[in-house]
């Protein structure tokens, strides 16, 4: 089910529309959806089951997308790792009726980029996709550091979201690749777990830094020659973590 809305002019005169795509079984839930983002000026894509989300995502990818985890056909949790295994930068802000800490995690993990508990705001949820969309679509400058990096054995294309290790593919998870690329981006630099939480995840109060260190920890899993000795993904007790390019690195 599909509804437009008002087109927004672009900078270049081009008409754009930002659409979200709601992936929801309850009626009433899509509805009131429906009308709070038509209201602000979205096109919105409607899926009542996880099959239909996917169809719908891979024809015509969203700016966004709501998601609930519940869902027939297909869990939440599954089709959340397929959107992002297709279009790691589009934002997937997760609804669910649990608020338990370890669902939030386990989401996070797999890439999504928000987790909104119900009952919600609207207004609250309108900002956080607002947010989420104007992260993707931030303009890269012409000046922007490098990005490509090669520390030790690991090659690092930004661009391409990929990585290889003594010339083999490295898997990371989008969220894994937004932490690597972090660091990549600040070596040398101290950070914090709640730093990482608020630039990477984006939020400013997160309930668990565990999810943090459970990204590091398969980080130096991946791409450290010896993950129990790590030489670039140190842990500063107290403090929190640093990467170390290490002398023969290079950015490109």
């Amino acid at each position: 089910m599909r509804t437009s809305i008002n087109d927004t002019p672009s900078q270049d005169g081009v008409l754009v529309m930002d659409r979200v795509l709601i992936v929801e079984d309850s009626r009433a839930m899509q509805r009131a959806l429906e009308r709070a983002f038509a209201a602000e000026g979205y096109q919105v894509d409607v899926a009542s089951d996880g099959h239909a989300g996917l169809s719908s995502f891979r024809e015509q990818p969203p700016s966004a997308v709501l998601l609930d985890l519940k869902l027939p056909g297909m869990h939440g949790r599954e089709l959340c790792r397929e959107f992002k295994t297709l279009a790691p930068n589009i934002p997937v802000i997760v609804l669910s009726a649990n608020a338990e800490v370890d669902d939030k995690v386990l989401l996070l993990e797999l890439g999504a980029d928000d987790y909104v508990t119900k009952p919600f705001s609207p207004k609250e949820l309108l900002a956080r996709v607002r947010r989420a969309v104007r992260r993707k679509e931030v303009p890269v400058a012409k000046d922007e550091p490098a990005t490509s990096f090669r520390f030790a054995d690991v090659e690092v294309r930004c661009e391409a979201m990929e990585v290889t290790r003594l010339g083999q593919k490295v898997t990371l998870t989008a969220q894994e690749f937004r932490v690597l690329k972090y660091f990549l981006e600040h070596p040398g630099r101290v950070i914090s777990r709640d730093d990482l939480l608020n630039q990477v995840w984006g939020y400013n109060n997160y309930p668990s830094t565990r999810t943090v260190d459970n990204h590091i920890l398969r980080l130096r899993q991946k791409l450290e020659a010896d993950p129990s000795n790590p030489k670039h993904f140190l842990t500063l007790h107290g403090v929190g973590y640093k990467f170390v390019m290490a002398p023969e690195a290079s950015a490109c």
